[in-house]
């Protein structure tokens, strides 16, 4: 399973007075990240990967503490990375043993999606992607077979 989290609260960009890349979770995101954390608890992840923003570490360093895992940063989950260069980063990952948890933006995770949907399969809630919401992407023998939309509000972090 490959579980595609879109990072969780962070105020206003426009409100931010400093490098965007920096901007941190507000107080409403770090509960979303700890609810993150307990709903990806009894996974069998093996890896989290996600973008250098700081904003997309923050919303999976709860995962990290609970599952004894480090967060490995991949530029190719950063704000307006290219979609061709996500997808086979998922395509090495979904040939991997076990889950991994990626965290990513608002432009990266719908893109994804949009091209999951148009080449690989049928994805009925296609364009859901709220803040600290997790796409969860089946995989079988090396290939994404299914996609769940987890809205946060089903697992506490609405």
């Amino acid at each position: 399973m490959l579980h595609l989290v879109r990072h969780a609260d962070a105020g206003s960009r426009m409100a931010w007075v400093g490098n965007d890349f920096e901007r941190p979770l507000d107080d409403h995101g770090r509960m979303q990240a700890e609810a993150i954390g307990a709903a990806l608890a009894s996974r069998p992840v093996r890896r989290i990967l996600s973008s250098p923003y700081v904003r997309c570490v923050d919303t999976v360093v709860p995962v990290g503490r609970i599952l004894d895992l480090p967060v490995e940063t991949c530029d190719e989950l950063a704000e307006g990375s290219y979609v061709n260069n996500v997808f086979e980063l998922l395509g090495s990952l979904a040939s991997a043993e076990g889950d991994a948890v990626l965290c990513s933006h608002g432009d990266v995770i719908p893109g994804l999606l949009w091209v999951l949907n148009q080449y690989v399969l049928d994805i009925p809630e296609l364009g859901r992607c709220k803040k600290g919401s997790i796409w969860e992407l089946e995989v079988s023998d090396g290939r994404i077979v299914g996609a769940t939309y987890r809205h946060p509000r089903t697992f506490g972090a609405a």
